[in-house]
């Protein structure tokens, strides 16, 4: 069960203003909110299914402490990339292909190298479960979506997007560090080493933060 649900909140909080979010925002303008939930759930089920067994699969030839200690890692840099931001490309053309295909192709293929199909890697190799983890990050990509789809399209921008965007942001790097004091061995845990680290994570926020901004800046100027 903690495998399940902590999988389905750490994927609600990763998709949250990820590019397949907003590619559900703009699909459901288009389709039945149907046949968009219908589409997501089953790129999501393979896609993330694919995901679990190779994370699954790690734990058979890497010590489980440096696996802990790399997926804390990979939760600081979801963080980092949930601050930095994305953008969604899709193109407007017509087509003879059911609108369920048309979604579930272009969700398979958002997702793969996406932060949420690599946080179900991460899930995977963190509880050693498969059908859990699977379970919890398709749910999670389903709920996530579904608030897109909420709150893009019926009900408008009444919460700010950079709000929602910061907060899963920080309890990403808020469970990476914690997993890092706890998985990285005491004596390399020095003074120097942590202030350091923390030095290093607020330039990174900061840099991040920046390129987020840019990057919104220039999708405004090609408008």
């Amino acid at each position: 069960m903690t495998a399940f649900l902590t999988s389905l909140a750490f994927i609600v909080l990763a998709e949250m203003g990820d590019k397949t979010q907003l590619l559900a925002m703009s699909f459901a303008m288009r389709y039945r909110w149907q046949t968009v939930m219908w589409g997501v759930f089953a790129a999501t089920a393979v896609n993330h299914f694919l995901a679990v067994l190779a994370g699954n699969f790690l734990t058979v030839i890497i010590p489980m402490n440096i696996i802990h200690i790399a997926a804390a890692v990979s939760f600081v840099i979801f963080g980092l990339w949930t601050i930095r931001g994305d953008t969604a490309e899709c193109e407007n053309k017509q087509t003879t292909i059911h609108p369920f295909w048309i979604v579930a192709i272009a969700f398979f293929i958002a997702e793969c190298g996406d932060k949420t199909q690599l946080a179900t890697v991460a899930l995977a190799v963190q509880y050693n479960s498969v059908v859990p983890v699977w379970i919890g990050t398709t749910a999670g990509m389903l709920i996530a979506d579904a608030i897109g789809i909420i709150f893009g399209v019926m009900m408008g921008r009444r919460i700010p997007a950079q709000t929602v965007k910061w907060f899963a942001a920080l309890v990403f790097i808020a469970f990476g560090v914690l997993g890092l004091y706890k998985y990285l061995p005491k004596d390399v845990l020095t003074v120097p080493v942590v202030t350091g680290g923390i030095v290093m994570l607020v330039v990174l926020i900061i840099l991040a933060a920046k390129t987020g901004r840019r990057n919104i800046s220039d999708e405004i100027r090609q408008q």
